[in-house]
């Protein structure tokens, strides 16, 4: 049976069941071909404050549930991720441009990002305190209310469930705007299955749109609490915004890794670890190796093992099952991507792979002997290219890596007592030793520090407890007090 059905494209909203109304309908577009795949609704301002007010009323008998009730629904859609597996990557791999295995790595995630949410309602839910008075004190979580989540193209599914899933979890309902790119598998698709798995009505709204809804979701008066994964331009608005509404916001930015090659690293594993680290969906993720420390003593041998890497990944259409590189999101993004690579040449970079494109492909591209001001060092490039230069001293290599206004993520390859020097001494929201920069677990914390954002907000029972919950204080006296008045 399909999850997808063709309902889908009939140009409605997805608020509290599927009904007339919003802003029209748009297209759903295949990157690799610019083929139209569907239509679906674009959510108007109206249509997020209709979704707010449900969602605010939906939500108090939501959290009045007991545990193992909403605990079962977030079981049951794992399930179901794993179940509709198939169908559900298809369009990962159409929509997002992304290759096979990655669709793949979605939807295990995402059942897996149920599965660790289905735990949460069961935890420990506060702390019994200590106290001066003749009282009982305690610290209980409770649930925020309304959560609104705002996910981009890259990893449309995994960047929407990891938020959506522990909020729903934890008794709170939820706002999802998805990118408008990517609006099927990073919004259509969490709606069928959280429908089938049993959510009640109101509780999840998908609302499709351009800026003006990003910012409607925001300012919301019933929303307490935004997860927002995107640039850190968007998110500097975001917070702002936020700020002014005195409400809380997760931010979780850009990203410029770097990754540390000390002297005696295994070269054809490093080379492996480095090709996957910055040409994995085209170099279109956050944690993407974006900056190559090579110690000075194999940096042209590393150089030369990672262009070979580059010039012989295949590239092309992912539904083919034949690439392992695949399209440009959209030809915005591949236009910039080739004006950063190319100034960087004229800077006096050496193109040592890559450079070129073929519609909306881009080649795999290695950038060597480049200084800290260029911009294909300074700059997030979120595309295929890997940008290397050279240290001779640990000190200059930890120097290297800092010097830069992210910290998302960072990898150390080769001498394992030397890696955990250098770990002590780096400025990165996660450290991976003799592993690339993209890793993410539904259990483990993640974030960044700096400008890739205010912290580890998602992931792990401790991140999520703590992001989608408010402690209250409560006090029991067995008698109504004695006082002075």
């Amino acid at each position: 049976m399909s999850l997808l059905e063709t309902s889908l494209w009939d140009g409605k909203i997805y608020v509290n069941g599927w009904r007339e109304g919003g802003s029209g309908a748009a297209d759903s577009i295949e990157p690799a071909t610019g083929d139209v795949l569907g239509r679906y609704g674009v959510a108007s301002v109206e249509d997020v404050k209709e979704a707010a007010a449900a969602a605010a009323a939906a939500q108090k008998e939501w959290a009045a549930r007991k545990p193992e009730e909403r605990a079962a629904v977030l079981r049951r859609a794992g399930q179901l991720w794993e179940e509709h597996a198939e169908e559900i990557q298809s369009w990962l791999v159409r929509e997002s441009g992304g290759i096979g295995p990655k669709a793949g790595l979605e939807t295990h995630v995402a059942a897996n990002e149920c599965y660790e949410a289905s735990a949460l309602p069961s935890l420990p839910a506060g702390d019994v305190l200590t106290t001066n008075e003749n009282r009982w004190s305690f610290a209980r979580r409770r649930p925020v209310g309304v959560v609104s989540v705002i996910a981009p193209f890259n990893f449309p599914l995994i960047l929407s469930i990891r938020a959506v899933a522990p909020a729903l979890a934890l008794g709170n309902a939820v706002l999802l705007k998805p990118d408008p790119r990517t609006a099927v598998s990073g919004g259509v698709t969490l709606m069928r299955i959280f429908e089938e798995a049993g959510l009640p009505a109101g509780l999840l709204a998908l609302l499709p749109g351009g800026a003006d809804i990003g910012a409607a979701v925001v300012e919301a008066p019933e929303v307490r609490v935004i997860a927002f994964t995107g640039s850190t331009a968007a998110g500097r608005k975001i917070g702002e915004s936020a700020a002014r509404n005195l409400k809380r916001v997760h931010l979780e930015l850009g990203g410029n890794n770097a990754m540390i090659v000390l002297p005696g690293a295994d070269l054809a594993k490093a080379a492996s670890a480095a090709a996957f680290g910055s040409f994995m969906h085209q170099g279109q993720i956050c944690m993407t190796t974006g900056r190559h420390i090579v110690h000075e003593d194999i940096y042209e041998d590393y150089v030369a093992a990672l262009a070979e890497k580059a010039k012989n990944l295949p590239v092309g259409d992912p539904k083919t099952g034949a690439v392992a590189i695949g399209p440009i999101i959209d030809e915005r993004q591949l236009k910039r991507i080739d004006s950063i690579v190319q100034d960087a040449v004229s800077a006096g970079a050496r193109l040592a792979a890559g450079g070129t494109n073929n519609g909306p492909f881009y080649q795999p591209t290695v950038l060597a002997d480049l200084d800290a001001n260029n911009a294909a060092w300074k700059d997030e490039i979120f595309g295929p290219v890997a940008p290397v230069t050279k240290f001779a001293t640990i000190d200059e290599a930890v120097e290297l890596a800092n010097n830069n206004e992210y910290g998302l993520s960072l990898s150390i390859l080769g001498d394992v007592g030397l890696a955990m020097q250098i770990a002590d001494r780096v400025d990165s929201g996660k450290v991976h030793i003799n592993e690339q920069t993209v890793s993410d677990e539904a259990n483990s914390p993640f974030g960044g520090t700096k400008n890739s954002g205010n912290g580890s907000r998602i992931g792990g029972h401790q991140a999520n407890m703590e992001s989608f919950t408010e402690l209250q204080w409560l006090t029991v006296r067995p008698e109504i007090a004695d006082y002075p008045f």
